[in-house]
């Protein structure tokens, strides 16, 4: 009995350290690019913050931008259901960047000096595992005509 105890409490305390340890949005940069022969963006969340750049060169400044409370808490709460061990395995639910379909998008985490990088997919339809956040990341960058 002291055995299914230990294996118990072992389990309920990993899980509540990867819970407060996913919650830490704060301490994290978040970096979203997508991609073609004609479109580029990569957005840099961190810390309340986002930049956006739509130049691949680097001629133009990128946008910086406060994210509003309601915003940020809601970026929290996806964030909150990402395994970040789990990114770089999550399986791309099409592939239409493969014919110039869609453009090529990757998802990458920096968190407590350990990246966590997505494989490539495609831009605006990303890997179910982290659909909602990285379509509220999208849905913050779209340029201010387009809301």
């Amino acid at each position: 009995m002291k055995v299914i105890t230990m294996i118990f409490l072992t389990l309920f305390m990993a899980k509540g350290c990867t819970n407060e340890y996913q919650n830490n949005l704060e301490n994290t940069v978040v970096q979203y690019t997508a991609n073609t022969r004609g479109f580029f963006q990569k957005v840099i969340i961190s810390n309340k913050k986002m930049s956006i750049s739509r130049d691949r060169n680097g001629n133009t400044p990128m946008e910086q931008f406060d994210i509003s409370d309601n915003d940020w808490n809601e970026l929290v709460k996806y964030f909150q259901k990402i395994n970040l061990e789990e990114i770089p395995n999550l399986k791309d639910p099409t592939q239409k960047r493969f014919y110039d379909g869609a453009a090529i998008a990757d998802l990458k985490i920096r968190f407590e000096d350990k990246n966590y990088e997505t494989t490539q997919f495609d831009h605006g339809f990303p890997p179910k595992e982290i659909e909602e956040f990285v379509n509220k990341i999208v849905s913050l960058a779209k340029p201010k005509n387009d809301h």
